[in-house]
């Protein structure tokens, strides 16, 4: 009887124990505290950052405007803040289309000159699908045999495929404050397109309205290559123009890109001679 009673007070004790255990399968933190704070302070400057607005501008205050588009390469050492993989450009943008706050619109094909950058919108699914090359997928009956041709699926998104950005903007001159100054109005991430098996070059996969996508950006932080105490946003980088950029294409009477009319290293010296007259033409309203 008495070895029967040490039996059950032992069951007793040993379910009592393994009750007090903390449950480390199911519990992700530890009851009634809160999560440690990964640092010594917290930083919430840019989860509660506003636009600051450009200031107004009227049509008639327009002495002089310019239509810019250039790209920036994210393998060059100034870029490459761009493509971090802690805070990467190409997934602030396609987290922010596939959530509604960002609307990707289509890249305009055709000569059409009411069709512009921002006309057409796109599904946020058709937008990743810009990303991924289309694969071939067969499908099968019951006894194994394939049924028809198969059927084109887009491929896995990687966004380290994402090197280059196209930027389309203004250089303006305002007379009533007498400032010249560039005003970016979309952004295009550049996708590499085949046909037949051969390379036609790069286009944009589509366009994000930038006065729309300032108010995702500047919550948004950059990592920097010397300091973790920046603070600064992708809405301040570009604001303030921190990026090394070449020049593609200018409004022009015949719509020429300059690829159009100029080959191999005759493209940068184009390119630079455009970037030296937009500069000069601020310089030259002056007199010294």
């Amino acid at each position: 009887m008495k070895k029967i009673f040490s039996l059950a007070v032992f069951v007793l004790s040993s379910i009592i124990v393994i009750a007090q255990q903390p449950n480390l399968g199911n519990s992700t933190k530890p009851v009634g505290k809160e999560t440690p704070l990964d640092g010594y302070y917290k930083k919430d400057n840019l989860a509660n950052a506003k636009v600051t607005p450009y200031a107004n501008l009227r049509e008639a205050d327009v002495m002089s405007s310019k239509r810019v588009y250039r790209e920036f390469d994210l393998r060059e050492k100034m870029n490459r803040i761009y493509a971090s993989p802690k805070a990467r450009l190409i997934d602030v943008i396609m987290d922010a289309v596939t959530s509604g706050e960002m609307t990707a619109y289509a890249h305009p094909i055709g000569g059409d000159p009411n069709v512009h950058e921002f006309s057409t919108v796109l599904k946020p699914e058709d937008a990743k699908a810009k990303f991924a090359d289309s694969v071939l997928v067969q499908k099968y009956d019951a006894n194994g045999d394939p049924v028809g041709n198969g059927q084109k699926v887009a491929g896995e998104f990687n966004p380290d495929s994402i090197v280059k950005f196209q930027i389309k903007e203004d250089w303006i001159f305002d007379k009533q404050r007498s400032v010249y100054e560039p005003r970016i109005i979309g952004i295009a991430p550049m996708v590499k397109i085949k046909a037949a098996g051969q390379d036609l070059g790069e286009q944009p996969a589509f366009w994000i309205y930038f006065p729309e996508a300032r108010h995702t950006f500047v919550t948004k932080e950059v990592m920097s290559r010397s300091n973790d105490a920046t603070g600064l946003s992708y809405d301040d980088i570009f604001m303030k123009r921190i990026f090394s950029s070449y020049i593609v294409k200018v409004t022009n009477p015949d719509d020429l890109r300059i690829k159009d009319y100029a080959q191999g290293i005759d493209k940068l010296y184009e390119a630079e001679r455009i970037k030296k007259e937009l500069i000069d033409y601020e310089h030259d309203l002056w007199s010294y």
